[in-house]
Formats: C-alpha cells, structure tokens, sequence
C-alpha cells in the first residue's frame, strides 16, 4: 500500500466540503428576497459565484503542498476507476507529468479538482481502495 503524503484528516475534510459543493445546483430563485426565511431557506443550495463553500474548499486545496496536490489527483483517479491500487506509482507518475504541464499548478490543480464531478465521492471511493478508514477522521482542518 503505497504511503501518502496527505493526511486522511485532511482528505476526509476535503470530501466532506466537495460533497457540500456537489449538491450545489443552478440558480432556481432569481427572485429572491432579502430574508432567508421568505423563501424557505433554499438559496443556500444555488451555486453563485460568491460561494463560501467554494472558496473555502479551493483555499484549503491550493495551499497543500506538491506532494499532497499530486496524492489528491490520484487518489481521484483511482476512485474513478482510471487504475487500481497496484497501479499507484503509475497513476501518481501521470499525474506529476500532468502537472509539468501547467504554468500556475497550485491554481490549476484546484480548477482540476474541483471540476470533476462528485470529487468527494471519487475521494472517498479512492480512499477505499486504499484501504485507509477516513470517516472516523476531523472534518475540521488543524491550523
């Protein structure tokens, strides 16, 4: 089992603010009014482009170190079924390459990520297959 330069609190965090990000949907109340509770509260669900849970997921993503970028990528990929656990160093070889590619890779890799659809599901999946028990974890990160 390959060892992971990222913590499982912090993946397990990760999942939990990707699942939050995930049930976002299309604006569905473009009429909103200025009290939550005249309209039941479900704004929280619209997507903007002012969306806490978004930039707070892409801060915590962006400043992983390198190596913690490069454990996420793959992670993902294994959970997407794109390799298996034998296959590590392979996945985590095409994503370093992936990676050179980019000019701004913090900034990129957190676009990447948080453009797959159903990120904290494909963490978790990967996780699994890794054998490594996450949901006992904080979903709180330490500073």
């Amino acid at each position: 089992m390959p060892e992971l330069a990222i913590s499982a609190e912090k993946v397990a965090f990760i999942i939990e603010k990707a699942r939050e990000f995930d049930v976002k949907e299309a604006a569905s109340d473009p009429d909103s009014g200025s009290n939550p509770s005249d309209d039941d509260e479900i704004d929280v669900l619209e997507d903007t482009n002012s969306d806490p849970v978004a930039a707070e997921l892409s801060g915590f993503i962006h400043a992983l170190n390198e190596d913690e970028q490069l454990d996420l990528v793959t992670l993902m990929w294994l959970g997407r079924g794109d390799g298996d656990v034998e296959e590590w160093d392979d996945l985590r070889a095409r994503a370093i390459e992936a990676r050179a590619e980019y000019k701004a890779p913090r900034r990129e890799a957190v676009k990447y990520l948080l453009g797959e659809p159903m990120l904290g599901d494909l963490l978790a999946d990967g996780m699994d297959e890794l054998g490594i028990d996450w949901t006992d974890e904080r979903t709180t990160p330490v500073v």
